[in-house]
């Protein structure tokens, strides 16, 4: 996976869930924000040491983890037989 400068794991921060590097603001809280409504302006005001590259930093690890994911498409289930 590319890496992001701007996004840290560590088991010390967070239980070592991505954060934006130097706080301890997960990139999931931006996410389910930004999910629910919220603007850039309104977490840049909610959280003053984020900038608008962190914002999109977040984002771009976001999509780049889930390129990565494997898709399991489940069987279709199989028709009982007819009588």
């Amino acid at each position: 996976m590319p890496l992001h400068p701007r996004i840290e794991m560590n088991p010390a921060i967070m239980l070592g869930k991505p954060v934006i590097r130097g706080t301890r603001i997960p990139v999931e809280v931006l996410l389910r924000k930004l999910s629910e409504g919220a603007t850039e302006r309104d977490l840049l005001d909610g959280y003053p040491r984020l900038t608008p590259d962190d914002l999109r930093a977040a984002l771009a690890y976001a999509a780049d983890t889930l390129s990565h994911e494997e898709t399991v498409i489940p069987d279709s289930p199989t028709p009982a037989p007819k009588a």
